[in-house]
């Protein structure tokens, strides 16, 4: 199967002059209403005690004005002292009970907010880490890191009103109800305005989605942006492109101000209404109710109650435009939470798994003598789908257990392409791929890629100390594994010359040591894991040439216990591999001992002269 092929890709769009795939498959807003659902359904036990809390929080602020009525009426215009020392009594209990639940409350709607929050964030990293190669080709760092911070705080901060805004709604059902025993005129002037706001609110969600779906995309792109220029912070500043790079970043900024500026403008047409109407019926009930008190008709403790049950009414419905607002928020970032976590990976474990010879209980261990065969049979392979040529076409190759071998070929060829295929970063279109009898498809991924291990020209270290970088594949590794493998890869010297050898904390990736140093400390990496199966592609490009063959020196027995393939530019690092293949259009051309194609393979002898040339042959992006 070829990478991304069971993603449904979308087709090409224009954003900004530039024609893009985008690599998700069109969700809605329904999609990330339905996200939301799921992720409260894990937590409905907290959210049960939340709303509890708050309906407890209800009751006593619903009481407040009906106490003060009775103190009004029972106490005060009676001139009933103790009466009236009674009912201030009881209001200072409700008011203490109101000001517990409100603590409670918060702590509730924020205790459930942030465990949804975590465990959104958990599902995505780790599907994020199941994803294939082919995604992550596609979708851009800051795209991602967007979609786990921002949009996922997005959805806390709606949670965390889920239990405030259920009290607020039943504070009004309440409060509603007491109204219409005390004056059913009185409640239609006061809420008479409750179906305007209704219709306000529907079509102030409905203009506001799209604006706020703008906002979060035009963020993960400015995200995008700030992440490239931190990250290749070394060649913005070698290359003097510092302006560059804030002309692009203004940009993006300049986009997320005009997305935001439009939510901003619907918000200003939309809130001011949805706050006064409210107060409209405030100040109907204060005219239509005082002239009912001079008549005779309302006591002065009813209106009073009924002024402060109308107060009480204006902080949840003034809410209401806030709560929409940040529903829209949460549903688009919700949606684009969902447009990750429905993606499904393309490299998983076969239905039925068959665990590699030698493999006992699902792990492998130490001493691979007569394994580690590698076969590639009939291969052809596309990184796009669309593509018509194939990097590798009916590629057959034979690594045989412990033998090196070094895969040479112009840019393009499929050099580094055949190294992805075998721990399987990628699935082939057609053919196999065989480690040691057994199709790479069908052997549980965790196992392969315990069996084969690979240092990329691009070496990552972790932020971590050189022997927690060392045993990165096997955590459990003792500090003699990892010297073990340190020396292996000739990196045992330079560390203890370090101001705390094996202890030494590295900065970010690295950068604190040389090219030579940390692609050292990548190759002990692979090393520690004692794979069957060695990749080296092109690891020693970064190493000096004398350097060069104390690694390969310090290899050579570790490479006689395992099957070692190198990708290589340098003549002398092809040299020491025990047979050499050249590749070409994706084909094997020629194949035999360094010496053997220096004196019969025109091809190769055009390579290894590229190679020495000052351009050199670069990078293989196949």
């Amino acid at each position: 199967m070829a990478p991304g092929a069971s993603v449904a890709w979308r087709p090409s769009t224009t954003v900004k002059g530039v024609q893009i795939v985008a690599p998700f498959e069109p969700s809605t807003a329904r999609d990330g209403w339905r996200l939301i659902r799921e992720a409260l359904g894990k937590e409905r036990r907290g959210l049960a005690v939340g709303v509890t809390v708050g309906l407890c929080w209800t009751g006593a602020k619903v009481a407040v004005p009906a106490l003060v009525q009775g103190g009004i009426d029972n106490g005060m215009l009676t001139r009933d002292a103790a009466a009236l020392g009674r009912w201030t009594a009881a209001i200072a209990v409700a008011a203490l009970a109101a000001a517990l639940f409100t603590g409670l409350r918060r702590y509730w709607a924020f205790r459930v907010s942030r465990a949804v929050e975590a465990d959104l964030r958990q599902q995505l990293f780790a599907h994020l880490q199941r994803l294939h190669f082919g995604f992550h080709d596609r979708v851009q760092t800051g795209d991602l890191m967007s979609r786990a911070n921002t949009d996922l705080q997005q959805i806390q901060q709606l949670v965390v009103l889920i239990p405030l805004t259920i009290s607020n709604a039943v504070t009004v059902v309440a409060v509603t109800v007491v109204l219409v025993a005390i004056d059913p005129v009185l409640t239609v002037l006061a809420l008479g305005s409750l179906p305007l706001l209704n219709v306000l609110g529907r079509r102030f969600s409905n203009r506001l989605h799209p604006a706020v779906m703008g906002i979060q995309r035009e963020s993960a792109q400015l995200a995008s942006v700030v992440e490239e220029s931190v990250s290749g912070v070394r060649v913005v500043k070698g290359l003097g492109a510092e302006e560059v790079q804030a002309a692009r970043l203004q940009q993006e900024a300049d986009d997320v101000y005009d997305q935001s500026m439009r939510a901003t403008r619907i918000r200003a047409r939309f809130l001011p209404a949805m706050e006064l109407l409210p107060n409209v019926g405030l100040i109907l009930v204060l005219f239509y109710g005082g002239h009912q008190v001079i008549r005779g008709q309302l006591s002065l403790g009813a209106i009073v109650a009924f002024n402060a049950y109308i107060v009480l009414l204006i902080w949840p419905l003034r809410m209401l435009g806030m709560i929409i607002a940040q529903g829209q928020r949460a549903a688009a970032a919700a949606q684009r939470v969902h447009d990750v976590l429905a993606t499904d990976p393309v490299i998983v474990d076969a239905p039925r798994p068959v665990h590699l010879p030698g493999v006992r209980g699902g792990s492998g261990g130490g001493g691979h003598e007569g394994l580690g065969d590698v076969r590639f049979e009939d291969v052809v392979f596309r990184y796009h789908p669309e593509a018509e040529t194939p990097v590798l076409d009916h590629l057959h190759l034979h690594l045989r257990p412990g033998e090196s071998v070094a895969i040479v070929g112009a840019t393009g060829s499929g050099k580094s392409t055949i190294a992805r295929l075998i721990p399987r970063f990628y699935d082939v279109d057609e053919g196999r791929v065989l480690l040691d009898g057994v199709d790479v498809r069908d052997v549980p991924l965790g196992e392969l890629r315990r069996a084969v291990g690979i240092v990329f020209e691009d070496t990552f270290l972790f932020s971590d100390s050189i022997a927690a970088n060392i045993a990165f594949a096997d955590p459990d590794a003792g500090r003699e594994e990892v010297v073990r493998a340190a020396r292996l890869a000739g990196a045992h010297e330079f560390i203890e010359s370090l101001p705390d050898g094996y202890d030494t904390e590295i900065g970010e990736r690295g950068y604190s040591l040389s090219g030579g140093q940390r692609q050292r400390l990548a190759i002990a990496r692979a090393l520690v894991a004692d794979p069957r199966v060695l990749i080296l592609d092109d690891a020693t490009s970064a190493v000096d040439p004398d350097k060069e063959h104390e690694i390969r020196d310090a290899l050579a027995g570790a490479m006689r216990a395992r099957t070692t393939l190198v990708i290589a530019h340098r003549p002398a690092t092809v040299a020491l591999a025990d047979r050499v293949v050249v590749l070409g259009a994706g084909r094997v051309v020629a194949e035999g001992t360094h010496h053997e194609l220096l004196a019969g393979s025109k091809e190769y002898r055009a390579i290894l002269a590229a190679a020495d040339s000052p351009a050199g042959l670069g990078a293989d992006v196949a």
